[in-house]
């Protein structure tokens, strides 16, 4: 049995200042053959406001090392960069082929369904730009090449882009809109072609066509033909047909009868006769149904129309097996080719249906088939007008209702999210007294062997899946860039005397989960102990926010930067997204972001993220991140009658105390960190899966270094 003075711990707990004479428990994770310790010592007040603070420090650190790279790293960036060329060249060379006549070429991110993550075969603007990142466009002209991205992929697009392309960092001072870029570099009257089929949502497609009008530029529709696909030929991926599978009613909580009959209602309420679903998580939720079809995210490639007295399910064949297609039939749900979709939308116009469609997520080719053949249907009545036709189509367009019920957990949804989170818990309990001890050894492990390890503890969980997203195992340097992937052949080792920054999550049967910690196994910096501290502090003041119900999340955004604005720092990416309940861990329409167009209020149910940060680039990333669930808080007030919601936490790990300035905590702060860290312990050995990994817990600290003292008892 190995002593306790040898599991030196990456987690310890402080005591409140209230009760610094008592003896609270406090939390942290050992190695799994450590007895439980009970040294109960003293710390030391919080510090007066008499008392001097420590000086903030603002300016950017500089002691990063310079290595020298080899020969074999500039050579295979190099090819990497006449490949990207050679495709740059093929697409431009089509520019003038016959039928097409354009000067410039707009490729997205998205699928055919506005996905955020989607399947490897529709990856062009990946194919065409080399940049990875979930979210970006790319503008092709003849003479230039650019890419839009946002503040969570800088770092990474400056690496992964060729000097052929210009990088566009969305949202920063004095960066053009794609748009605004090609009025200025495009002389009047050009052509900018795009794939109107499928790729550009009904919104978007209306949005760019005004906007390029202004310098009389023509937005050419290439109905027939996708130029990435011309050039990707052959090498480009097959379409995923993985076999999809019954979501169980136990982790659903709400049958397939009664969603569509709630969604009925709002038709008939809407009056509308049927309804568009192409959002593939909504599809999904809606029919209780979960697929394969893209990585990390358990959603398949499909349409759904429900009718008022029908509902057909747009999918591959191959994917529906012979229990699902029971399922659908049992349910009332017809299968189509996914292929039909247009047909059978011309066909609703024929109709004359009502049709209720989603401007900003259902894609440019339904709408626009939908209108014709409403033209069509009014152009064989001769003179009669739309105004004065009974039973005649229209289009509502509203957005879906299914996103916000979705959005809304119910009982058995969030049940499944506490458990998988517990189970979650237990994991990386396992995962982080692995890596304590093999880097207390001195062994060299580099991100992605951390990363696989991770995902092996995680594997041995009942209900796993799959992870969530791909691992963000981060050393050093590479913490600040926010979206970060390492990769066998390039990334870093886990270096002992960094920062080390693990965002992970896990698709479970039941749920998903998704946290950040950051940790450092040696001394930290009074430059990286003051900036986690504000960040954490940030987090705190989100995490025990409490705001009147129907509150947008924009709202909320600043309690999480307060702490950090005060010394002129900030992060560049949104506070929280929405996750899915084993469903997509992004997830709308919520979200907690400076981005203040989103007027989604927050409500009771709803999961969020909350992951403030900090990063200092080619230096260190800092982020903390838990999920909560939205809840009804009991105020002693209640002004005009409103009703006061707040979070409850989802996720319980513990929060590395080396990293904490103690004299930047308030009591408050004191308090909250000691009383997540016992909740922490006290769920986590409740759980029957979990006990086992974490048969430890440590209660107190010493009063100078937080170092753990000695002492045992069983």
């Amino acid at each position: 049995m190995e002593s306790a003075a040898s599991a030196l711990s990456l987690y310890t707990a402080i005591l409140p200042h209230r009760s610094y004479r008592q003896h609270p428990r406090c939390l942290r994770f050992l190695s799994l053959s450590a007895p439980i310790l009970r040294n109960f010592r003293f710390l030391p007040a919080l510090p007066t406001k008499s008392q001097n603070h420590p000086t903030v420090f603002v300016v950017r650190s500089s002691s990063s090392s310079i290595t020298a790279k080899p020969s074999s790293e500039f050579r295979k960036k190099r090819n990497a960069e006449v490949e990207q060329d050679d495709k740059l060249r093929a697409l431009r060379d089509l520019f003038s082929k016959p039928g097409i006549g354009i000067d410039a070429y707009i490729i997205p991110s998205q699928d055919a369904h506005q996905s955020e993550f989607i399947a490897e075969c529709y990856m062009r603007r990946t194919y065409i730009s080399g940049f990875t990142g979930s979210a970006g466009t790319a503008v092709v002209t003849k003479h230039n090449a650019a890419l839009w991205t946002d503040g969570r992929y800088f770092l990474q697009a400056e690496k992964q882009l060729s000097s052929s392309w210009i990088l566009m960092r969305a949202g920063n001072f004095g960066v053009p809109t794609t748009s605004e870029w090609l009025n200025d570099v495009l002389t009047p009257g050009c052509k900018i072609g795009i794939d109107p089929q499928f790729l550009f949502s009904s919104d978007a497609v209306d949005e760019l066509k005004e906007a390029i009008s202004k310098n009389n530029h023509e937005l050419v529709y290439l109905y027939d033909v996708n130029l990435v696909d011309e050039i990707w030929k052959e090498s480009r991926p097959k379409p995923p047909n993985r076999p999809i599978r019954v979501h169980d009613l136990k982790y659903a909580g709400i049958d397939v009868s009664a969603k569509l009959s709630n969604l009925r209602s709002q038709l008939i309420d809407a009056g509308s006769s049927a309804i568009v679903i192409s959002v593939l998580d909504e599809v999904a939720w809606l029919l209780n149904l979960r697929g394969n079809d893209v990585p990390h995210s358990p959603v398949m490639y499909a349409y759904l129309i429900v009718e008022i007295d029908a509902a057909k399910l747009f999918i591959d064949d191959s994917k529906v097996t012979p229990e699902v297609r029971n399922y659908l039939k049992d349910a009332g749900i017809e299968l189509r080719p996914y292929e039909s979709i247009l047909y059978e939308v011309e066909s609703l116009a024929a109709q004359g249906a009502h049709l209720w469609l989603d401007g900003s997520s259902v894609n440019a080719a339904i709408a626009s088939t939908y209108a014709s053949a409403c033209d069509k249907y009014y152009g064989s009545l001769g003179s009669k007008s739309k105004a004065t036709t009974s039973g005649a189509p229209t289009a509502y367009y509203k957005s879906s209702s299914v996103s916000l019920a979705k959005a809304v957990k119910n009982p058995a949804e969030l049940e499944g999210m506490q458990n998988s989170h517990l189970r979650d818990a237990a994991a990386l309990a396992q995962f982080w007294a692995w890596l304590e001890e093999v880097i207390r050894k001195n062994e060299v492990l580099t991100e992605v062997e951390v990363s696989d390890k991770l995902l092996e503890f995680r594997s041995k969980q009942a209900g796993f899946i799959d992870t969530s997203f791909d691992t963000i195992s981060a050393s050093g340097a590479n913490g600040a860039i926010i979206h970060y992937k390492p990769e066998p052949d390039s990334c870093s080792t886990v270096d002992a005397n960094k920062l080390f920054l693990l965002d992970s999550g896990a698709q479970y049967i039941d749920g998903t989960t998704d946290i950040t910690r950051t940790v450092h196994f040696g001394e930290p910096s009074p430059r990286q102990k003051e900036c986690f501290t504000r960040v954490l502090q940030g987090h705190i003041a989100l995490d025990q926010a409490v705001f009147p119900e129907n509150t947008p999340g924009f709202v909320l955004d600043a309690f999480a930067r307060s702490s950090l604005w005060k010394v002129g720092l900030d992060y560049r990416h949104g506070t929280g997204h929405g996750v899915g309940a084993a469903l997509n861990v992004h997830e709308g329409p919520q979200s907690i972001s400076f981005r203040f167009g989103n007027m989604t209020p927050l409500l009771k149910g709803m999961v969020v993220s909350n992951e403030p940060g900090y990063y200092e680039d080619h230096e260190f990333g800092i982020r903390i991140e838990n999920l909560l669930y939205v809840k009804e808080v009991d105020t002693p007030n209640r002004f005009g009658g409103i009703v006061h919601i707040g979070f409850e936490k989802l996720t319980f790990v513990p929060i590395q105390i080396k990293l904490v300035d103690l004299s930047l905590l308030s009591i408050a702060e004191f308090d909250w960190l000691n009383d997540y860290h016992s909740e922490v312990w006290e769920k986590v050995r409740a759980h029957s899966l979990v006990f086992a990994f974490c048969r430890t817990i440590a209660y107190q600290c010493s009063v100078d270094d937080l170092e753990w003292g000695l002492g045992s008892s069983q």
